[in-house]
């Protein structure tokens, strides 16, 4: 089976060693530091992740991230690259598949489009098939709080009708670009959008949902 999530991984972390430790990303008030240390937590450390957003663990939270933020850049990179310990679900190949295609795909974007004169990657017709897929399960969510309907549309690959109400706004392109769009990358995401002015403007605002 295609590999898409691993190989993601691996050119996230070539890219991270080559910008550094202090480069933007597209992560409000995030560094590539924070953004490396923040897929650590996740593969490894879930306990931290979710005190994040639980009161009485955030000391834990905090404690625990800022270990892992503190390490050397290689290290903390390796750490990434290593990816989940042996006992995580996504040490197998569908798993990982299923969970970190997607957030690895964005995360690359996040610290790529951050950087001067980004441009777009040429990715793989698989690549995208994966992450359209990926998007027929992520998009409710994502869009559950969108202040306007949604349609999602990739030529070539399909239509996701009926997300919100009315009016409805048409989010198209490849879906590597709608899907940075549907999780927040509103500004840097290359698609088109059609529909009235002002839903495109209240969408084009609105947080994603996840």
């Amino acid at each position: 089976m295609s590999r898409y999530a691993r190989d993601e991984r691996r050119s996230l972390c070539d890219t991270l060693l080559a910008v550094g430790p202090d480069a933007p990303t597209l992560c409000e008030g995030w560094t590539t530091r924070d953004l490396a240390t923040h897929l650590v937590l996740r593969d490894r450390r879930p306990d931290a992740e979710i005190g994040r957003h639980v009161p009485f663990l955030h000391a834990h939270s905090e404690a625990v991230r800022a270990g892992y933020r503190d390490r050397a850049w290689p290290d903390l990179v390796a750490a990434v690259r290593q990816g989940p310990p042996a006992w995580h679900p996504a040490r197998l190949a569908p798993v990982d598949e299923a969970m970190n295609t997607a957030e690895m795909f964005v995360h690359h974007e996040d610290v790529l489009r951050a950087q001067p004169q980004w441009a777009a990657r040429s990715l793989p017709d698989g690549l995208q098939a994966a992450l359209w897929s990926s998007l027929r399960t992520a998009s409710r969510l994502a869009l559950r709080r969108a202040p306007v309907g949604v349609e999602l549309v990739a030529p070539g690959h399909g239509r996701q009708p009926g997300h919100g109400g009315s009016p409805v706004v048409r989010v198209e392109g490849p879906p590597s670009e709608v899907l940075l769009f549907v999780f927040g990358r509103r500004d840097e995401a290359l698609v088109d959008l059609d529909g009235p002015n002002a839903a495109i403007d209240r969408l084009r605002a609105s947080p994603a949902g996840l």
